[in-house]
Parts: structure tokens; C-alpha cells; sequence
């Protein structure tokens, strides 16, 4: 063979190479998009410091489209003597009316929920990673009230006072309007109540929190809510609810592990 013809070749090869480098590189443009909920480092996840608001869930719906089950169904579910249709009830308008940004996203079942947290580069996490996250306590320097590798029996630390539920919790009030509830007052803010440990907000109380654990033919929620009081919000405490409910009180926070980001 001519050594013309090799350096052609070879010309070619590298060509090719570099052609292939940058059709086949990670671009700027492929990368999820970026969420406004502040993240904590707890051990090898990223976890999100609240639970998923409505604001990132515009978000995600405005990008893809989404409209929830609990929309076409023309309401999510209220509990009253037994789970009821709310008409109008959805994740943009929890009680029936429009939802401030920072107010924590409800009425999203399971898979929705991982929905969700994918679009940003996230996931839900186990019951495992869950409980320890809520319950062990991992900061090297922790504030006072709180001791690195000691457990606590509340995710506020060891009281509630913290959380947000409906006694025995702190002095919060929740934001559904009067008579729109035969129990309770609603959830807050996102990042309205004290951190607990680890830093996280609102994991006990406010509303439960979706898990990628099964149980019992549905998925795990952690955490309560502000329609009970605190005993729920406690590790032996294991609710497990069917994935397709979308519930007033029922929402999620997302993680993601910290050697992806």
C-alpha cells in the first residue's frame, strides 16, 4: 500500500474519532434541569432540604405537559370518614383554590412523584434511606439540641415541636381555608417549620412523603402529616397506601445520589 493512501486512512480515522466525540459527549443541553429546593449531604445522598414544592412541579409540567391523574379525575382526595373526591383539588390548587409557589406539592400519586424528581436528576428514596435520613443524626458538627450518630425518636429531634401536625407539634397554622377541611388546618410552607435532624425540614409532620419502597401491594409514606399528631411521625411507625392515590395530605421530597452529581 502507498504511503499516500495510509495518511489518508488514517486522516480519515481521526476524523471519524473526533466526529464520534462530539456526537457522543454529555452537552450542557442534555443535563437536568436544575431545581430551586436547597440540598443537604447526608452520608451519599443529596437529599432536597423540603419536601417538592408546587413551584418546581410548574416546572416540570410546563416542560413535559403533565397533567396528574388527580386532574383528569377532576379532583384528588380528601379524607372524611372514608377517602372523598374533592372536585377542583389538584396539585396547583390543594383546597380548591390557587397555591403559592412554596406551598408543598400534593395530590401527586407514587409514580408521579418519581416523575417528577427524574425530570430534575433525582429519585425517591427507599424506606431505608429514609429513616435514616430522618432519624440518625450524621452531621459531623451538629447545633445544639442534637448529637452526631445518636437516634432520635422524632425527626424534629427529641420532641415534634419542630414539625407541623395537628397536636403536640409546634404553634404553625396550616393554609387551607376555613371549612375546606372536617380535620385539621392544612399544610405550610415549604421550609416554614425548624430543621430537625440532619438539617431537613418538615419530615415529620406537614404532609406524608411518597418512598420507592413496596409494601403490601402499595408503596411506603413516611413522616405524617398535619392531620395527625405526632405518634405517626415515629420510625415504628410503617404506613404503606396504594401508588395510584393522590391524596391532600400525601406528597414527596426527592434525593439523589451524591457520587452522579
Amino acid at each position: 500500500m502507498k504511503k499516500f493512501d495510509i495518511y489518508q486512512i488514517l486522516f480519515g480515522l481521526a476524523l471519524t474519532v473526533i466526529a464520534l466525540y462530539f456526537m457522543l459527549r454529555p452537552s450542557t443541553s442534555q443535563a437536568a434541569p436544575k431545581s430551586s429546593i436547597s440540598t443537604i449531604q447526608i452520608d451519599k445522598l443529596i437529599w432536597d432540604q423540603t419536601e417538592m414544592t408546587i413551584g418546581d412541579v410548574k416546572g416540570f409540567a410546563s416542560a413535559t405537559g403533565f397533567v396528574s391523574a388527580a386532574e383528569k379525575n377532576g379532583g384528588g382526595l380528601s379524607y372524611e370518614a372514608g377517602f372523598v373526591k374533592k372536585p377542583g383539588w389538584s396539585w396547583k390548587t390543594p383546597y380548591g383554590v390557587p397555591a403559592k409557589d412554596l406551598e408543598p406539592a400534593v395530590h401527586l400519586n407514587q409514580k408521579e412523584a418519581e416523575s417528577v424528581c427524574r425530570y430534575y436528576g433525582k429519585r425517591l428514596p427507599s424506606n431505608e434511606e429514609w429513616i435514616s435520613a430522618a432519624f440518625l443524626e450524621q452531621r459531623n458538627n451538629p447545633p445544639a439540641g442534637y448529637v452526631k450518630g445518636q437516634r432520635y425518636p422524632y425527626p424534629g429531634g427529641s420532641t415534634p415541636t419542630p414539625s407541623h401536625c395537628l397536636s403536640g407539634c409546634g404553634d404553625y397554622k396550616g393554609l387551607a381555608p376555613a371549612g375546606a377541611l372536617n380535620r385539621g388546618t392544612g399544610h405550610v410552607v415549604a421550609g416554614t417549620t425548624k430543621p430537625g435532624v440532619n438539617g431537613l425540614l418538615d419530615m415529620g409532620g406537614n404532609v406524608w412523603e411518597w418512598t420507592a419502597t413496596e409494601r403490601n401491594g402499595g408503596y411506603i409514606t413516611r413522616g405524617a402529616s398535619w392531620w395527625y399528631g405526632p405518634e405517626r411521625q415515629q420510625e415504628s411507625d410503617v404506613e404503606s397506601k396504594p401508588g395510584d392515590i393522590a391524596v391532600v395530605y400525601i406528597g414527596f421530597r426527592c434525593v439523589a445520589d451524591a457520587v452522579k452529581q
